[in-house]
């Protein structure tokens, strides 16, 4: 070691931290910790879902509680029981055209024979025009055709 650093050794004084520096460092830490970000990015969403949920709720044209019943409606036909609004008619509260299948203007009815019956008579009354193209209902889930440009 030469003299130079001898004496750059001799004079380096590293001073104590003061409560300031150390509650700086202390709030610096804090704030970019990964677990603060973490849990900021995931809170995102559920902010997102709940201002959503409420400008529904008070933009909706139903009570707040009919409004909550009718959006649990949309989500299925069993959640629509759940909620009490099933079978439900058009225009009334809980109808939702995605759980009614055959656009009959009733949502999730029960009667699965009157829909048979509805489905073998449009085949029967629709002439085909060869045998190879069996008779389709004019509206079903999952029938969505898409063109190829």
């Amino acid at each position: 070691m030469t003299q130079f650093d001898q004496l750059k050794h001799a004079m380096r004084h590293d001073p104590k931290p003061s409560k300031r520096q150390i509650r700086a460092a202390r709030t610096r830490a804090h704030a970019f910790s990964p677990v603060r970000i973490g849990m900021s990015l995931l809170s995102f969403p559920v902010v997102a879902a709940s201002v959503a949920l409420s400008l529904y709720i008070r933009t909706s044209a139903y009570e707040p509680p009919a409004a909550l019943a009718h959006l649990v409606a949309r989500v299925s036909c069993d959640a629509a029981r759940s909620v009490g609004l099933a079978p439900a008619y058009r225009g009334e509260i809980g109808y939702h055209a995605r759980n009614d299948p055959d656009g009959n203007g009733v949502s999730c009815e029960r009667s699965l024979p009157t829909q048979v019956q509805q489905v073998l008579d449009t085949m029967l009354d629709t002439p085909t025009s060869s045998p190879d193209q069996p008779a389709v209902p004019d509206r079903m889930v999952g029938g969505a055709k898409f063109i190829k440009p």
